[in-house]
């Protein structure tokens, strides 16, 4: 394990199924101090405990951190808490995205009118510039 990282191919993306998340937790690395499950560890150095930080219930974190603190759960217990809490965020996303890739031609629509009001808004940027500058 080591961090997370496109260069490491395990960063997680909204394009992953929930296994492939499941795994990527799985195999992150965690405070290198606790060495074996019975060690007491640091969430501080965990990388794993600050995405808890960010997905996690106050509760869940709380717990975490004295379940981590007095080896009270592993580390594999704690990454399957971070796994429910992201499911539990990431399910609308992962929804909505698998809806948006069925529906190639709206989002192609959304696209192009996106695009024209780009055009039209670098055009009139574009026409000021040549007047100011004499062109």
């Amino acid at each position: 394990g080591r961090k997370m990282s496109k260069s490491y191919n395990n960063a997680i993306y909204l394009s992953d199924t929930k296994d492939e998340v499941w795994e990527k937790l799985r195999t992150m690395v965690t405070d290198p101090k606790r060495i074996k499950r019975t060690d007491p560890g640091d969430p501080e150095i965990c990388p794993v405990f600050g995405l808890h930080r960010v997905y996690s219930s106050q509760e869940i974190i709380q717990q975490v951190d004295k379940g981590c603190r007095t080896a009270g759960i592993g580390c594999i217990e704690c990454k399957k808490w971070l796994n429910n809490a992201l499911k539990e965020k990431l399910d609308p996303v992962w929804e909505r995205r698998a809806n948006l890739a069925t529906n190639y031609s709206m989002v192609k629509g959304v696209i192009d009118a996106g695009a024209k009001r780009a055009h039209e808004a670098a055009s009139t940027v574009m026409e000021e510039v040549r007047e100011v500058i004499g062109l």
